[in-house]
């Protein structure tokens, strides 16, 4: 998880040398920012500070803060960025989700009898864009998956529902998180997967990527008669397929 602060800090400090740039077109308000700066600097290097001092401190932060607001759009994505990471980063620390749902640590693998499939029917649903989610939880009928994930971790267990005998796909668009396959033991496996920065992990293949795309397969995939094709892309984190 160390890598995603780093990230998170580099895009802050890129996004404030972006602030700072457009301060610098505004004579005015680079003028009051700079003002409340020293003013809270001074304030805080005191080491008594009286009712006046706190007065200081409220008026030099409300200055700086409407001074960014008004005159840098940058400011605006960085407490955007900051706020979701920070917020998502803390419902992941009390091990409990976004909307609701357990968290990582909570989660348990539950077996359970399948179903075979049934006539399809088209359908309209909605998924989730942040937090931990986990598909296949109960009995279900297979359908391929699509997904678009900005952030989160995401468990995909294939023990609950039967695949057919043929080529089952599931395709995965996200910014950051780790994404888990759980595939019975029989099921060929290809993934085709591109990543900024993260790791691959197919039975006891571990590829690790920078800025690379790979396709890999399971040793039993042309022998199979089930087979699952993943098509990933992510900006940082791991994919990886566990045995069941």
């Amino acid at each position: 998880m160390k890598i995603y602060w780093q990230l998170f800090l580099i895009i802050e400090a890129l996004l404030l040398l972006v602030v700072l740039g457009q301060l610098f077109n505004n004579f005015g308000a680079l003028f009051l920012v700079i003002l409340a700066v020293i003013t809270l600097l001074y304030v805080f290097k005191k080491e008594r500070r009286n009712s006046f001092n706190q007065f200081q401190i409220v008026v030099s932060v409300i200055v700086l803060l409407l001074m960014l607001l008004i005159n840098s759009p940058a400011f605006w994505i960085m407490l955007v960025i900051a706020i979701v990471f920070l917020g998502l980063k803390g419902f992941e620390l009390t091990g409990s989700s976004l909307f609701g749902e357990s968290g990582r640590k909570n989660k348990e693998i539950i077996m359970v009898e399948t179903i075979e499939p049934e006539n399809k029917n088209g359908r309209r649903f909605k998924r989730k864009w942040f937090g931990n989610q986990r598909i296949g939880d109960t009995v279900y009928e297979w359908d391929d998956i699509n997904m678009t994930i900005i952030s989160g971790d995401t468990l995909v267990d294939l023990g609950n529902t039967l695949l057919p005998k043929e080529d089952n796909v599931i395709l995965i668009r996200k910014a950051f998180g780790r994404t888990r396959l759980l595939v019975p033991v029989g099921i060929g496996v290809m993934i085709e997967h591109s990543a900024l920065t993260g790791n691959v992990k197919l039975d006891n293949q571990v590829i690790k990527l920078k800025n690379d795309a790979v396709k890999v397969y399971s040793d039993d995939y042309s022998q199979t008669q089930r087979r699952l094709k993943v098509v990933s892309t992510t900006f940082v984190g791991d994919l990886e397929v566990i045995r069941i």
